[in-house]
């Protein structure tokens, strides 16, 4: 494959990683990965407009966000909780000392808000794919940092100017199921804001903003998938907004202006 067919976006995932750990080089992987991907093909060496996707996951264990269980000391309300519900209290406890507010605990799952302005379930604190017992990750401190970080590496070492995406998986409110979303971006803006702009009847419209960089990440898990170990994935061929990225300061909602609570 040389280049994308016109109107086409490809995602594909880069070769697996070993086992990342707490100051590991992360970016150093991610540029080793996509050098062995464009080793393998060519025409998939980074372009200006790619955008790389980065599980939220490697990100924390590199930048040390992990905790062992066996240090935590569960409140009496973790306790209660975890026993109504068959749950780790220690866990209970962990996702309780990142949520900055409580919205629900019911049914054995917390929904929170995190300190990043996240609504999700149980803070982001996940024991999935963690590689050892009894210890968790926490989301990134700064998701936007950290993809920052990561593509100024990228910039420096490929000479072009590529995106990078932060995901991780979130639910959606009344609908089953998982979808990946961003969490931290750079090089692009997270939205498209078509209000104003005429729809393909010609209508203007007043309330369309697209979520590109969800849309992105979710494009990413399709290819990657939730247990290949392939944390990493290229997306070619979106348009890329251009702007401020943050999704914090972008794309997190202001609570007033949140019709459901």
């Amino acid at each position: 494959m040389t280049q994308v067919p016109t109107a086409a976006v490809v995602a594909v995932a880069l070769p697996a990683l070993p086992e990342v750990r707490p100051g590991d080089d992360l970016a150093g992987l991610c540029i080793g990965a996509w050098r062995d991907l464009a080793a393998a093909q060519p025409g998939l060496a980074p372009i200006h407009g790619d955008v790389l996707v980065v599980t939220q996951k490697v990100v924390s264990k590199a930048e040390g966000r992990v905790v062992d269980l066996r240090s935590v000391e569960p409140r009496p309300e973790a306790v209660e909780f975890a026993g109504r519900f068959g749950r780790d209290a220690r866990q209970v406890e962990v996702v309780l000392r990142e949520s900055a507010e409580v919205l629900r605990m019911e049914r054995g799952l917390i929904i929170s808000r995190t300190r990043h302005g996240f609504v999700c379930a149980n803070a982001g604190v996940d024991a999935s794919n963690v590689g050892e017992a009894d210890t968790l990750t926490l989301l990134p401190e700064d998701p936007d940092a950290s993809a920052r970080a990561l593509r100024d590496r990228l910039v420096a070492a490929f000479g072009v100017s590529v995106g990078v995406v932060v995901s991780d998986s979130f639910g959606r409110p009344w609908r089953w199921g998982i979808v990946d979303v961003c969490l931290g971006i750079a090089g692009f803006a997270p939205l498209a804001d078509l209000r104003g702009q005429p729809d393909a009847d010609g209508r203007v419209m007043h309330a369309t903003v697209v979520a590109i960089a969800d849309e992105i990440a979710s494009a990413a898990e399709l290819a990657a998938g939730k247990t290949s170990g392939r944390p990493l994935v290229l997306v070619r061929g979106a348009q890329l907004p251009p702007g401020e990225s943050s999704v914090t300061a972008q794309v997190v909602m202001d609570p007033r202006d949140d019709l459901f609570r």
